[in-house]
C-alpha cells in the first residue's frame, strides 16, 4: 500500500487509526475523574483539585526528572483500596484504550504496589486485575493481555512470589513478565534468576532498560536476563555494543515519547532519539506509558511522531504492524492481527485522503 508523505492532519485522524500499545501501565492510567470520585466516597483526605493534579499529573513548569515522575504513583496508589476498585480501574484503562482506537493491548500492573493500600496478597490483587480485564474485553472487543511487573526497589523475595503467580495464571491471560522502577540506582542483576525460570515456565520477558540508564543496561537486559523486548531502551544508540545486539536479535523497543521527555530522559521531544533508532534499523514500536500522568492518549504520540518529529505516515503504518508481530500472543494470532491492522489503517487512509 503506497501512503502519501506525511502532512497536518485533524486529530480525529490519528483517533481513528488502528493501534497497539505494548506498554502501558494500569497505576499510570487511572482517570482524574474517578480518582476525585474515590476520594470522595473513600473519605480520603486529599488537597483541592488543582494541587491534587499537580501530585498525579506532569505539569508544565515542573522539573522533569525521573524521580519526578515517579512520585506521581505514590498518590496514585493510595486508591486502590478494594476488589471492586481494582477492577473497576482496570475496566476503565481498557475502555480508555477502546475509545482511542486501541485495538490490541498488554497492560502492565505491579501486584506489590496494589496490595499494599490495604494489605490483600499478591494472588487477590492478581485475580482481581484478571477479572476486570477479561470483562473488559468482552465489552469493549480490545485483545488485552496482562504483564505482571516487578519494580528493582523491591525485595527478591517478593519478585520470586510475583513470578510464580504469574506463571500460574497464563492461562487467565497473563502473558509476560516486567522489570520497571528506578534503573539509575537499581540494578537489574538481582533479579536474573527469577526472569530466567520465568522464560522457561513459559512467561514472555520485557526490561525497562537504557530509559535513565546506559546501554549496558540493554545489554544486561537482553544476555543476562533474557529479555524478548526491551521497555524504552532510548539511550542503546550510545553502546555500540548493545546496538549490534539488538540488531542481531531484532529485539523490539516498547518506545514512549512524552513519558521520555517528562520523566528527564530526554531534553526536548524535538530531539527524542526515535529517528535515530529507525534509522539504525532497530525495531521501535510506539506506546503510552502513563496515559494518566502525562495527559495523554496513544493518538497524541502517534500525531508527535508525524508532525513533530516528522516520520511519514508509512513509518508510523509500519510501527503499528511492527509491535502487533512483537505482541506476546502466538504466531497465527499475530499475522490475524497484522492483516486485521492493515486493512484498517488503509481503510482509514481512504476515508481521510479520498484514496
Amino acid at each position: 500500500m503506497k501512503i502519501p508523505a506525511s502532512s497536518r492532519r485533524p486529530a480525529e485522524f490519528y483517533r481513528s487509526l488502528p493501534k497497539v500499545d505494548l506498554h502501558r501501565h494500569l497505576e499510570g492510567s487511572l482517570r482524574f475523574e474517578t480518582l476525585r470520585e474515590l476520594a470522595r466516597s473513600q473519605g480520603m483526605d486529599l488537597p483541592p483539585t488543582a494541587q491534587l493534579r499537580t501530585m498525579v499529573q506532569i505539569q508544565e513548569g515542573e522539573k522533569f526528572t525521573f524521580q519526578n515522575f515517579l512520585s506521581k504513583f505514590s498518590t496514585l496508589r493510595l486508591f486502590y483500596r478494594s476488589p471492586e476498585i481494582i477492577t473497576r480501574i482496570t475496566q476503565e484503562v481498557i475502555a480508555d484504550a477502546a475509545a482511542d482506537n486501541v485495538r490490541y493491548l498488554e497492560l502492565r500492573f505491579t501486584p506489590v504496589a496494589l496490595s499494599k493500600a490495604q494489605g490483600f496478597s499478591l494472588a487477590q490483587v492478581m485475580d482481581w486485575v484478571i477479572t476486570g480485564a477479561r470483562q473488559a474485553e468482552k465489552n469493549f472487543g480490545v485483545i488485552t493481555r496482562l504483564i505482571a511487573s516487578i519494580n528493582r526497589h523491591e525485595s527478591v523475595k517478593l519478585a520470586a512470589q510475583v513470578s510464580y503467580l504469574a506463571v500460574e495464571r497464563r492461562e487467565a491471560g497473563v502473558v509476560g513478565l516486567d522489570l520497571a522502577g528506578n534503573e539509575a540506582e537499581f540494578s537489574a542483576e538481582p533479579f536474573t534468576k527469577i526472569f530466567r525460570n520465568a522464560r522457561k515456565e513459559g512467561l514472555h520477558l520485557t526490561v525497562h532498560a537504557g530509559e535513565w540508564g546506559g546501554g549496558e543496561n540493554i545489554t544486561q537486559a537482553i544476555e543476562v536476563l533474557e529479555a524478548e523486548r526491551i521497555g524504552h531502551g532510548i539511550h542503546v544508540l550510545e553502546s555500540g555494543a548493545a546496538t549490534d545486539l539488538a540488531l542481531e536479535r531484532q529485539i523490539p523497543f516498547e518506545v514512549c515519547i512524552t513519558s521520555n521527555y517528562q520523566s528527564g530522559a530526554v531534553p526536548e521531544i524535538s530531539v527524542h532519539p526515535i529517528r535515530e533508532m529507525l534509522g539504525r534499523g532497530l525495531n521501535v514500536t510506539i506506546n503510552s506509558d502513563d496515559p494518566s500522568i502525562s495527559a495523554i492518549l496513544l493518538s497524541d504520540e502517534y500525531r508527535l511522531v508525524c508532525e513533530v518529529l516528522d516520520l511519514p505516515l508509512e513509518t508510523l503504518h509500519r510501527r503499528i504492524l511492527a509491535a502487533a508481530r512483537a505482541a506476546f500472543i502466538p504466531d497465527f494470532a499475530k499475522e490475524n492481527l497484522v492483516q486485521a491492522l492493515d486493512q484498517e489503517f488503509s481503510d482509514c487512509l481512504t476515508r481521510f485522503d479520498g484514496q
